[in-house]
C-alpha cells in the first residue's frame, strides 16, 4: 500500500467531477482493506487536511477504517470521535458517499454504539436524522439507519423527532429485519406520543409481515399490539388478518399466552378482576418492560365501561355511571367524564345542579375548512398509494423470474392469452 501522504494527495486531487471520483473510487478500492486498518492509526490526523462535504468519498474510506479498529476507538476516546463522525455525516456529500454504502453504514453503526455506551444518545439524533437522508435513494427508501435513529430517539426520549422518518410512506425495503425493527421502534414512538392509532398502524405492519420462521421482534411487537389495541379499542385483539403468515398465526399466541389472557380477562369488563390479574403477573410485565402500558390498559376500562353506556342512555346521574363504570364515588365519574369530553372520546354535558350526565350525537358536521383538507389530504394520498400499487403490480407481471416461477407451478408452458394482462407498453 502507497504512504498515507500519497493516499490523501490523491483524495484531495480526485474529489471535483464524477468521473474524478470514479477514479478515486477504484483506487481506494485497490486498497486493500487489511491495509488499510493496518495503518488506520495513522489516519486521524491527516482527515484534519481534508473536508467532509468536499472530499467525502475519501474521508469516508478513513474514517472507516479509523472507527472500525476497537484499538483506536480506545485510544483516540469516544467524545472526540464523536464530534469527527458527527460533522462527517451532517455534512458529507450524498452522491459520493452512496458509492460506498457499507462503509457510511458501519460509521453510523459506530456512532450509535459510542453514544449508547457514552449514555448521550441525544447526540447521535441529529447526525443519523442527516445520515438517512444522505443513503437514501428516495424517500419511500427504508433504510439500516432508520431502526438506529429511531432507537436513539427512544432512548433519549425525542419522540417527536422519530416523525421525522415515520411520516414517510416506505415501499421499498431490502432488509426484512430492517422492516421489523422499524416497525418496533416506531410504534414505540407513537406509544409515547400518546398517538395510538398509528402505534396500532406500526405494530400491526411488524405482526403481518412475511416470515418463514418467527422472530423475537414480531413477539414483542404482538405483545405492544395486545395492549395498545386495548387501549385503543376497548375489545378483545382482532384475529389475525387472512395474510398474516402461517409461521405469525401458529405461534405468535404461544408465546404470548399472558397477554392473550389479559385480552381475555379485559373482554370480561369487571375492573377488580382485571386488577388482580396484573397484580399477581406484573413481575412479568415489568420483566418485558411493557407494566406501564398494562397500567395504561388498566385504567382504560373506565372509559371503556363509560362509553358502553353512551350507547344504551341518554341522561344518567353520576352515581350511576360511578357504579356502572366501577369507580368508587360520582366525583370520580365526573372526573372521568370530564377528561373523556376533553378528549373528544364521547360527547356529552354534566348538568352540576342535579349530577346528570347528558349523552349527544357526533357533533361533526364534515364541513368545516379543516375537515375538508383533512378528507382532500386523505384522497390524494390515496390516489399515490394506488397508482404506486398499480406500478409493482405491473413490474411483477412482467419480471421474467416471475413468470417462470407461474408457469412451472402450471406445469405447462404459456400461451398467448397468459399475457393479456401484462400492460403492452413493455413489448
Amino acid at each position: 500500500m502507497e504512504s498515507v501522504e500519497a493516499l490523501v494527495a490523491h483524495i484531495q486531487g480526485l474529489s471535483g467531477s464524477p468521473q474524478e471520483v470514479a477514479h478515486l473510487h477504484n483506487l481506494l478500492k485497490q486498497a486493500d482493506c487489511e491495509s488499510l486498518r493496518a495503518h488506520s492509526a495513522a489516519f486521524v490526523q491527516f482527515l484534519a487536511h481534508l473536508q467532509p462535504e468536499t472530499h467525502s468519498l475519501g474521508y469516508l474510506y478513513l474514517l472507516e477504517a479509523f472507527v472500525t479498529s476497537t484499538a483506536n476507538l480506545m485510544d483516540h476516546g469516544g467524545r472526540d470521535l464523536l464530534v469527527t463522525a458527527a460533522d462527517f455525516l451532517t455534512a458529507c456529500s450524498a452522491d459520493q458517499i452512496r458509492l460506498a454504502p457499507d462503509k457510511f453504514l458501519n460509521v453510523c453503526r459506530v456512532l450509535k454504539d459510542q453514544v449508547m455506551q457514552l449514555n448521550m444518545p441525544i447526540r447521535g439524533i441529529a447526525p443519523l436524522r442527516a445520515a438517512v437522508r444522505k443513503i437514501q435513494a428516495s424517500p419511500e427508501q427504508l433504510t439500516p439507519v432508520h431502526a438506529d435513529y429511531l432507537l436513539l430517539c427512544l432512548l433519549a426520549k425525542q419522540y417527536k423527532a422519530g416523525l421525522s422518518v415515520l411520516e414517510d410512506d416506505i415501499f421499498e425495503v431490502d432488509q426484512p429485519r430492517d422492516l421489523f425493527l422499524y416497525c418496533y421502534y416506531g410504534g414505540m414512538i407513537y406509544i409515547g406520543l400518546k398517538k395510538f392509532p398509528k402505534a396500532l398502524e406500526l405494530l400491526h405492519n411488524a405482526v403481518t409481515a412475511p416470515m418463514s420462521s418467527l422472530n423475537a421482534i414480531a413477539v414483542e411487537a404482538y405483545k405492544k399490539y395486545i395492549l395498545v389495541s386495548l387501549i385503543q379499542n376497548g375489545h378483545q385483539v382482532p384475529s389475525f388478518p387472512k395474510y398474516t403468515s402461517s409461521t405469525a398465526q401458529r405461534s405468535l399466541k404461544n408465546h404470548t399466552q399472558i397477554y392473550v389472557d389479559l385480552s381475555t380477562c379485559y373482554g370480561n369488563g369487571r375492573y377488580v378482576e382485571l386488577e388482580s390479574f396484573i397484580l399477581s403477573n406484573a413481575e412479568r410485565f415489568q420483566s418485558d418492560n411493557n407494566l406501564g402500558l398494562v397500567k395504561q390498559v388498566l385504567s382504560s376500562m373506565y372509559k371503556r365501561n363509560i362509553q358502553r353506556l353512551t350507547q344504551t342512555y341518554l341522561t344518567l346521574s353520576l352515581e350511576d355511571i360511578a357504579r356502572s363504570a366501577q369507580l368508587n364515588t360520582p366525583k370520580e365519574a365526573e372526573m372521568h367524564v370530564l377528561r373523556m369530553i376533553e378528549d373528544g372520546e364521547i360527547h356529552a354535558t354534566i348538568n352540576q345542579k342535579d349530577g346528570m350526565v347528558s349523552f349527544h350525537e357526533d357533533p361533526e358536521q364534515y364541513k368545516s375548512i379543516e375537515m375538508v383538507e383533512h378528507i382532500d389530504s386523505s384522497i390524494q394520498r390515496l390516489t399515490a398509494l394506488s397508482k404506486k400499487l398499480t406500478s409493482i403490480d405491473e413490474n411483477i407481471s412482467c419480471d421474467p423470474a416471475y413468470l417462470m416461477k407461474i408457469g412451472r407451478e402450471r406445469g405447462a408452458r404459456f400461451d398467448y392469452d397468459d399475457f393479456d394482462s401484462v400492460p403492452h407498453k413493455y413489448f
